[in-house]
């Protein structure tokens, strides 16, 4: 038996087990006085305007420069892939591989698995139910590594005006990237999982 059969439900800011007064009713957690509900309001629609937005903004963050570096030499402006192909020139392959996989991998995989859930919520597919869960956790697992490559730039800035040497400075492209991590934290945070055990079980598996 679910806790919604049971008239309880879990508080989103302390995890507080709440008697709830009836099935589509709110109470206030009496631990956090935090506003308990069922379910989050509206949370496929809200999560659609995250994700799409995040799509929006992910094709300037890949088009525009992250960064440009100005030395004795000249300045020189990298989006994310040039910036990739420059430690693979240079033989940085670690740096390179991190850069690609938080950059390009992480937010791509992010998206589409945020993507199937909501199109799978919204057809009503019952199947692989413990499957989707477990994408969703992974969401939330790998979220966080997204800002990689915000915090290499920052590091570099840092460490450049430290030496004196030449400059960077965070480009167009980085505000972008920033916007992307941002929303799609957003959109993990907003999306409900346990809208997925709601749809009618038939033939789930």
């Amino acid at each position: 038996m679910r806790a919604i059969e049971c008239n309880v439900a879990c508080c989103s800011v302390c995890h507080h087990i709440v008697k709830m007064p009836s099935k589509k009713g709110i109470a206030i957690c009496p631990r956090c006085k935090e506003e308990v509900t069922y379910r989050k309001t509206n949370s496929i629609q809200h999560t659609w305007a995250l994700v799409i937005a995040s799509i929006v903004f992910y094709i300037p963050a890949n088009m525009l420069p992250m960064m440009h570096v100005q030395t004795f030499a000249g300045t020189q402006s990298d989006t994310i892939i040039s910036g990739v192909i420059y430690f693979l020139h240079s033989g940085s392959y670690l740096i390179a591989s991190v850069i690609f996989i938080a950059s390009i991998i992480v937010p791509i995989t992010k998206l589409m698995i945020l993507i199937y859930l909501l199109i799978s919520l919204q057809i009503k597919n019952t199947k692989n139910k413990i499957k989707k869960k477990k994408l969703y956790a992974l969401t939330e697992l790998i979220g966080k590594w997204s800002m990689v490559d915000v915090y290499v730039v920052a590091i570099m800035i840092a460490l450049v005006h430290f030496g004196g040497l030449s400059e960077i400075k965070a480009g167009q492209g980085a505000n972008y990237f920033l916007l992307v991590v941002i929303l799609t934290m957003l959109a993990a945070i907003r999306f409900d999982v346990r809208l997925i055990w709601d749809i009618k079980e038939d033939n789930a598996t």
